[in-house]
């Protein structure tokens, strides 16, 4: 039977813990705060920052929220926000609507304020591969002597989570837009952050396999992942990530973790 890795049941252990040490930090005077800026509207963006703003009103952390259309003065937003002590952290939701701007906009976080590592020069590792990797410690699936696929490359998953792995010595490879998936059976854990619906099928995954997706993409308002649904009705596998509740939640968890750990950077 499919072990299913549930990342929501994991997040609400995660968030007791914040809770209690955010409650801490106020005692000290200490106001944890996450800044949250984009320039769009698109229901599927509006969603993770409302999914964002509720978990920050659990666990007693403020979210501020701005929507910025004109690309200078999102720039100038995040200048303001860089010299701001009462913001602890700062997030751009991606995508922006001009994709070709992401890297200059981002350079412009503070490394400091980086809660979502997504500026190589960030204090913090990216909020996504860092959740991935808690995802898989929580269920005790160890990579160690394990074949490790990632499939994509992008910068909030596959990139960071090849450095990671590298650095920890593990046996990794990884799949770019282009290659063949046909060998794809031959690795015992498949993580794949691609954004292309259904592009991992049934004939890409060996039994016994662990299989993790977080891939995103929109389809009429819908969020999809990269998994095949043919993939998700498998019982032979020994653990996969849910269609929602896997990764994304772990994701909000660590970014708070992050904002949390920036706030406290504060008393030094």
């Amino acid at each position: 039977m499919t072990k299913i890795l549930n990342g929501r049941e994991l997040a609400g252990f995660i968030k007791e813990r914040q809770a209690r040490l955010a409650k801490s930090l106020k005692s000290q005077k200490i106001h944890p705060k996450l800044l949250i800026l984009r320039d769009n509207d698109s229901p599927v963006i509006e969603k993770y920052v409302a999914l964002k703003k509720k978990y920050g009103e659990d666990i007693g952390v403020e979210v501020e929220d701005k929507l910025e259309k004109d690309t200078d003065k999102l720039k100038n937003l995040i200048s303001k926000a860089n010299k701001d002590t009462s913001v602890s952290g700062i997030i751009v939701q991606l995508p922006l609507k001009d994709s070709k701007q992401t890297d200059d906009i981002l350079k412009l976080i503070a490394p400091e304020k980086d809660v979502d590592g997504l500026s190589k020069s960030g204090k913090f590792d990216s909020a996504t591969a860092t959740a991935i990797n808690w995802l898989l410690a929580g269920y005790n699936i160890n990579l160690d002597n394990k074949k490790i696929a990632l499939v994509g490359r992008g910068r909030l998953v596959g990139e960071p989570l090849e450095k990671m792995f590298k650095n920890s010595n593990l046996d990794v490879a990884t799949f770019e837009k282009g290659d063949s998936l046909e060998s794809l059976k031959d690795y015992n854990i498949i993580i794949t952050a691609t954004g292309v619906p259904g592009l991992i099928k049934n004939e890409h995954i060996s039994p016994d396999s662990v299989v993790v997706d977080a891939g995103t993409a929109s389809e009429d308002g819908v969020i999809k992942g990269d998994l095949d649904e043919s993939v998700r009705e498998r019982e032979d596998l020994c653990a996969l990530t849910p269609k929602t509740g896997g990764v994304g939640p772990m994701t909000v968890a660590v970014l708070f973790d992050n904002v949390i750990s920036a706030s406290q950077l504060k008393c030094f």
